[in-house]
């Protein structure tokens, strides 16, 4: 079985004063300063809220902490960016398709890290992932099920309302009969 990862102990970035880590974050944000520059006015408002000379901070620390916000702010970019471009696609669709898609890329997810798992037999999943992942993918399962249903659902108000109006505007207009009426009412409901 694979050793699992200990989590090390807070950075740190980790334990400073929410006020001091928030101006840390801005500056790193703006990128109008060198991560040197930064260090030092970080520094400095350490020293000013009286905490000890061992929370100052390195640069190579904050390098590491830069790095590691960049990454995870890439991953949040490129997913909003995948976002836009499926929304903007999916758009004048109905709601459901969106909804089918994220569930599509759980299972595909869930997918893969079986197949991973697989590929590497020393890498054995544990039980509670494994519940997990079928509970998961039941709860799926059960919400695509739910979207088709309330598709449905909207799909027939929204015929039943059609038919309606359409009926309504036709109505004892040149003689229009409650057969073809009742037709054209069969038509637009789907029941023919």
């Amino acid at each position: 079985m694979a050793e699992r990862k200990k989590r090390g102990k807070p950075s740190k970035i980790d334990l400073l004063p929410e006020a001091i880590k928030g101006e840390l974050d801005q500056l790193l944000r703006e990128g109008k300063m060198t991560q040197k520059d930064i260090v030092a006015v970080v520094n400095a408002q350490i020293e000013a809220a009286g905490l000890g000379d061992e929370q100052k901070l390195s640069t190579a620390g904050v390098n590491r902490y830069s790095t590691q916000m960049e990454t995870i702010g890439a991953d949040i970019r490129q997913a909003r960016e995948m976002s836009e471009i499926w929304i903007a696609k999916l758009g004048s669709k109905p709601t459901g398709e969106v909804s089918q898609l994220l569930m599509e890329m759980l299972r595909t997810q869930s997918f893969k890290l079986l197949l991973k798992a697989n590929d590497n037999p020393d890498d054995v999943l544990d039980p509670k992932t494994i519940g997990n992942m079928a509970l998961s993918i039941q709860r799926l399962e059960r919400a695509a099920l739910l979207n088709m249903e309330k598709e449905k659902q909207i799909r027939q108000a929204f015929a039943e309302e059609m038919a309606e109006t359409v009926t309504e505007e036709l109505r004892g207009q040149d003689g229009m009969s409650q057969q073809l009426e009742d037709s054209i009412r069969s038509i637009l409901l789907g029941k023919v």
